[in-house]
């Protein structure tokens, strides 16, 4: 993977040449267009991107900002360093220090990280273990981790299933640490890290001395939207909402403002196998990928975070059983897409939202972002 190294200085840090390169004013506009850059206005944005956790970050903010470069460097910089402790890919990384010896007694563990992981426990608990940051075992045994894809063995699947549960995991929030009570369990944070580390880079932005709105975005599933639009005072990001039967027809628009938003599907990741289509998304309770799931499932949480881990669990969980925890957190909103009786428009249920959050069927004609 390639990637910048190289850690943020105010004062002495020159931007790389492929930072440089990949970063371009834009004005609000569909995914699709490919447009070039532009010549700037007051409402253009600055679009900086770069790779990082297997996938690519954006961070969207005013052309005109003091510093505008500088400050969006310094957020992908932050996304950097989060994804060197948080990857399973690197044996060096504070994740898989973790993992590899926190069944041997309680190690300590870095404050963020140890915030992090003590809200994917609590998470993992709300949702009965639909979302379960314990599954790094589950996706090892199907080779969506490290390859290859495959149905496991009935006895690997029964060995990944044993060491999986966040009930095995004790952290102490006195000595902030981390324990295991079996040798095997595997953190994995693949389906809230991206979003953690999407609120990181907004904090990077919201904590900057000139207000500066951005829309940060992780793979086009994960996102955060900070503050208005430059051109729309008081106003929300659009958000298209793609059709996974027909992506060149939106199903709606978001509007955000000071939000998460994260969307799961299980065509993201998938292998056929036994005349069977497995997708990545796996049921921590069952130890399977369910065998028919929605198209796609959105959520709108107060951070990334929350929205990234809650979209897997509502998705594992189904509409009704989401239905039931959203009446315990109105702060969380959520869209769901079906199939239905047409082959290119899925049917859409939602719970949570308002008309100023979410506008089905309206499309808005240059939205600043398209969503997965």
């Amino acid at each position: 993977m390639r990637r910048s190294r190289a850690t943020f200085e105010p004062s002495q840090r020159s931007l790389s040449r492929r930072d440089l390169l990949r970063m371009r004013g834009v004005r609000p506009t569909r995914e699709s267009s490919g447009s070039a850059a532009q010549k700037s206005s007051a409402y253009d944005l600055l679009n900086a991107s770069r790779q990082a956790m297997g996938s690519y970050f954006e961070v969207r903010l005013p052309f005109h900002t003091p510093g505008a470069v500088e400050l969006a460097t310094r957020a992908l910089d932050v996304v950097d360093e989060l994804e060197a402790q948080m990857t399973v890919y690197r044996d060096d990384s504070e994740i898989a220090a973790i993992n590899s010896t926190a069944h041997l007694g309680a190690m300590p563990v870095e404050s963020g990280l140890f915030k992090l992981l003590s809200k994917a426990i609590a998470l993992s608990r709300e949702t009965a273990g639909a979302y379960d940051v314990t599954s790094g075992a589950l996706s090892l045994a199907w080779g969506f981790v490290r390859g290859p894809k495959r149905v496991p063995s009935e006895q690997a699947l029964t060995d990944a299933r044993a060491r999986t549960g966040y009930q095995h995991v004790t952290l102490d929030p006195e000595r902030r640490t981390i324990a295991f009570d079996r040798a095997g369990i595997a953190i994995n944070l693949g389906s809230i890290g991206k979003g953690h580390a999407i609120d990181e880079a907004a904090r990077v932005v919201g904590d900057y001395w000139y207000p500066t709105p951005a829309l940060i975005h992780g793979g086009r599933s994960s996102l955060y939207a900070l503050g208005s639009p430059p051109d729309k005072f008081g106003g929300r990001w659009e958000i298209g909402v793609r059709n996974p039967l027909d992506p060149e027809r939106p199903i709606g628009t978001l509007h955000l403002r000071n939000r998460g938003m994260g969307t799961s599907g299980a065509s993201f990741q998938q292998f056929e196998e036994g005349g069977r289509v497995y997708g990545h998304l796996i049921d921590p309770r069952t130890g399977e990928p369910p065998a028919d799931g929605p198209l796609s499932v959105t959520v709108l949480a107060p951070t990334a975070a929350e929205a990234d881990a809650l979209s897997t669990a509502f998705y594992l969980l189904g509409p009704e059983a989401t239905q039931s925890y959203l009446k315990a957190h109105p702060e969380v909103g959520v869209i769901f897409l079906l199939k239905g009786a047409s082959s290119t428009q899925p049917d859409v249920l939602t719970w949570g939202l308002t008309d100023a959050d979410f506008r089905p069927g309206r499309v808005a004609s240059e939205p600043y972002f398209l969503s997965e």
